[in-house]
C-alpha cells in the first residue's frame, strides 16, 4: 500500500468513442461513492480519442511499467489499483485491461478475455449456447457480400422483423429495427460501417428483464430480476438508455414472475457468469417472450452507473451500499 495508509485508486474514464460521454457520468457516479472511503486517494483521469490520458487540468499523464503515473514535469505518484470506467473500446473490448495486466496492476471489473467474448455479440452467443443457456434466434454475416447478405433477407422473410447488430458495438449503438426489405439494406451498409460482423436477430414482443451479477465479500450475488420499458413505438436505443429525455421506464423488481421463471433466470446469470469467467460485476440482460420463452440476450462487463442506471439501482435495493461493495474489492486486490 502507498504513502500514509492511503489505497491510490486510478479513476480512467472517456475513451473518445461513441459513449465517452456516458462513461464521464459513470466516473461521476463511482467518484461520488469513494468519496466516502477515507482510505481512497482518487486520481482521475480521462483517455481522449488518440488514447492519452488527460488530468483535471488537461495535462497529459502516463502509466508505466513501475506502477507510477507520469505528469508532463517528470514528477510521478503511485498508482496501487485503476478502475477502468469506459464503456465501449477500449474499457470493455479488453484491450485495457490487458495493458493493466502487463503493468501487473490490479483493476476493477472483468479480465481482458471475457471482456472481448462478451463485448463481441457473436462469440457471447456462442458461448452461451456452450454453456447450455439459450438465446435468440440469430444469424451471423461474416461480410457484406451478396451472399452473406442474403441470409439476412431470408431471415426477414422468415420471422417478419428483425434487428441488424454490428457485433462490436455497446449501448445499442449499430443497432437497427428492420420490417422491411428496403430498411434491412440501409442497416446492413450501416452495421457494416460499424463492425466487420454483422448480427441479424430474430425480433420479439418481450419483456426486458435484466439482473446486476456481482462479487461481494467472497461470494457471488444475482440480483432480483428488474424491468425495462421502452416505449411502444421503439426498442430500448442508446438514447433511451441515456438521454436526459429518455421515455423509457425502469422498475428495480420486475412483477409478476412465476417462482419458475425467477429461478431460471438465476440459475442462467450464475452459469453466464461462472461459465465466463467475469470478475467483481455485470448486468445480465434477459428477454421473456409472450409465450413464456426466456432467451438471455447480453451480457455486460461493465454496466453504465447513470443517474437512470439499472446496476447501482439493483445493488442498492439487495440492500447493499456502493462504496462498500466497491472498496471492499479494492482493499482485498491491493
Amino acid at each position: 500500500m502507498s504513502q500514509q495508509n492511503n489505497i491510490q485508486v486510478l479513476l480512467i474514464c472517456g475513451g473518445g468513442g461513441s459513449e465517452h460521454d456516458v462513461s464521464l457520468r459513470t466516473a461521476d457516479f463511482i467518484q461520488r461513492e469513494l468519496a466516502k472511503a477515507p482510505d481512497i486517494q482518487l486520481t482521475r483521469v480521462t483517455m481522449n480519442d488518440h488514447g492519452q490520458l488527460l488530468d483535471t487540468d488537461g495535462t497529459v499523464r502516463e502509466l508505466r511499467s513501475d506502477k507510477l503515473l507520469y505528469h508532463a514535469t517528470g514528477s510521478a505518484q503511485p498508482v496501487d489499483y485503476v478502475i477502468p470506467a469506459i464503456h465501449g473500446y477500449p474499457g470493455e473490448t479488453g484491450d485495457l485491461q490487458s495493458q493493466l495486466d502487463i503493468l501487473g496492476l490490479p483493476y476493477y471489473g472483468c479480465g481482458p478475455e471475457a471482456s472481448k467474448i462478451c463485448f463481441n455479440k457473436i462469440t457471447t452467443k456462442l458461448w452461451l449456447t456452450a454453456l447450455g443457456i439459450d438465446n435468440t434466434p440469430y444469424q451471423f454475416l461474416c461480410a457484406n457480400t451478396a451472399e452473406e447478405t442474403a441470409k439476412a433477407r431470408d431471415a426477414l422473410r422468415q420471422w417478419g422483423a428483425v434487428f441488424v447488430k454490428a457485433s462490436n458495438q455497446g449501448s445499442s449503438v449499430g443497432c437497427y429495427k428492420v420490417s422491411d426489405e428496403s430498411s434491412l439494406n440501409q442497416a446492413l451498409e450501416e452495421a457494416f460501417t460499424l463492425s466487420p460482423y454483422v448480427l441479424v436477430e430474430k425480433c420479439l414482443n418481450v419483456r426486458e428483464l435484466e439482473v446486476a451479477a456481482y462479487n461481494y465479500q467472497g461470494a457471488l450475488v444475482i440480483t432480483a430480476p428488474g424491468e425495462v420499458c421502452a416505449p411502444a413505438d421503439t426498442f430500448y436505443s442508446y438514447d433511451e438508455k441515456y438521454a436526459e429525455g429518455s421515455r423509457a421506464l425502469t422498475h428495480v423488481v420486475a412483477d409478476g414472475l412465476s417462482e419458475g421463471q425467477l429461478g431460471w433466470i438465476h440459475e442462467a446469470a450464475k452459469r453466464a457468469f461462472v461459465g465466463l469467467q467475469l470478475k467483481d460485476l455485470s448486468r445480465i440482460d434477459f428477454f421473456l417472450t409472450d409465450d413464456g420463452e426466456i432467451y438471455l440476450n447480453e451480457v455486460n462487463t461493465f454496466p453504465g452507473m447513470t443517474p437512470i442506471s439499472m446496476f447501482p439501482k439493483m445493488l442498492q435495493n439487495h440492500g447493499h451500499d456502493f462504496c462498500t461493495y466497491l472498496t471492499a474489492l479494492i482493499r482485498a486486490a491491493v
